[in-house]
């Protein structure tokens, strides 16, 4: 079908599509564990406000997310977190600045550094830690436990990649 002839109900699929909706699922989701951070008493005060005036954001979340406890190399992080090397970079030394992680000395390389979780930054993991569940609590109670159980299985197997 030639493009002109696409009308607007032929186009919704724009918009319901499983990846826009997976898109809008992790940005509401995201955001609430930022709101649900900010209010955490155990944060340490510093970063709570610059949750609170939105200066940490989902990029900061991938460190969050994908940082070993015992720490990664800039480009196994950026890796994991799917970003460019360039890119975490400049996120490891904005979370740097703000004593969210630090850089080590790599113990067999050297050359290479590792980076790690400060002690701010362990603090901030177990608001993470606490948001997530909360966050998950509250999806479970919006769309309902069976629901809620269904796409956390679906999404595991999905994002496995073994269908």
């Amino acid at each position: 079908m030639p493009t002109t002839a696409i009308t607007a109900r032929h186009s919704d699929w724009r918009s319901t599509h499983l990846g826009r909706l997976l898109g809008q699922a992790l940005h509401r989701f995201d955001a609430r564990v930022l709101a649900l951070m900010t209010n955490d008493v155990l944060v340490p005060l510093a970063l709570s406000n610059l949750a609170a005036r939105q200066q940490v954001g989902a990029a900061h979340i991938h460190i969050t997310r994908h940082l070993p406890l015992d720490g990664a190399r800039l480009m196994d992080l950026a890796h994991a977190a799917n970003m460019s090397k360039q890119a975490m970079g400049d996120l490891v030394d904005q979370c740097e600045a703000w004593n969210l992680v630090r850089r080590v000395p790599h113990p067999h390389d050297k050359r290479a550094k590792l980076i790690q979780f400060a002690p701010d930054g362990l603090a901030w993991l177990g608001a993470f830690e606490r948001a997530v569940a909360q966050a998950q609590q509250e999806f479970q109670t919006d769309v309902g436990a069976s629901v809620a159980t269904v796409t956390t299985l679906g999404l595991e197997v999905y994002t496995a990649g073994t269908l």
